[in-house]
């Protein structure tokens, strides 16, 4: 992970402080920003490979900064974590569909943060396979650009959210539950929760689906699992 640039936002001094020794002391290259615009100032002006961004900030909120930055091209897969003092599950929740990669509550444990932060940024860089065209219905996924499109029209999924939709896809029909594609599609990494595949099946829904409340492609089996729908037409 040596090399690796991680902005920190938050607009606690000493948090600040405690992250940028520890994470400095363990080879990463550290920035910091303690409000919302300086942060997006120095997001589009410098390329980092990880954001560590607190929620509740002056000007900017850290919710509606990680939305700008997913909805941005340039800065779609830029890693985010969230590190907050809001600990409530519904916060957690929205900070996942917001597209944060991971959700950490105060007070933490720098070891267990750091720990968390290159699962992450293992996550974010994972080899796929590479030079082949998959099509499923009106979707052709790309692994060799990591994208998929709906009629030619480019979609905007996270690195995570490819692999899980490129691994269900890849075995159509066949239902998993949230364990196994934990442990398919983020591996053994840890700190990693069951609700977290919800939420990624949830936005992978809102980019593919004409009505994700209604799913054509991407089922659910109550009380069973996951599974990508076998009996579309490939795209001629």
């Amino acid at each position: 992970m040596a090399d690796k640039k991680i902005l920190i936002v938050d607009d606690e001094q000493d948090i600040i402080e405690l992250l940028s020794y520890n994470l400095t002391r363990d080879g990463f290259e550290v920035a910091t920003a303690t409000d919302g615009e300086e942060a997006l100032k120095k997001i589009r002006a410098k390329s980092f490979d990880l954001v560590i961004l607190d929620l509740m900030m002056p000007g900017i909120q850290g919710m509606e900064l990680c939305r700008i930055l997913r909805d941005d091209p340039k800065t779609k897969d830029l890693s985010i974590i969230v590190l907050t003092a809001k600990t409530e599950e519904v916060d957690r929740i929205l900070g996942l569909e917001m597209g944060a990669d991971d959700y950490i509550t105060k007070p933490f444990s720098p070891r267990e943060l750091i720990a968390r932060i290159k699962a992450v940024l293992r996550r974010s860089t994972r080899a796929l396979p590479k030079g082949k065209y998959i099509t499923a219905g009106e979707l052709t996924i790309n692994t060799e650009t990591y994208s998929v499109a709906k009629n030619n029209a480019p979609l905007n999924l996270s690195p995570t959210e490819f692999r899980l939709l490129l691994y269900l896809v890849e075995r159509r029909g066949k239902i998993f539950n949230r364990e196994h594609l934990l442990n398919a599609v983020w591996k053994d990494e840890g700190y990693v929760e069951p609700r977290t595949v919800d939420v990624h099946i949830s936005r992978i829904r809102t980019q593919i689906e004409e009505d994700p409340a209604n799913p054509v492609y991407l089922k659910t089996r109550r009380g069973i699992g996951y599974y990508f729908e076998n009996t579309l037409p490939d795209k001629d």
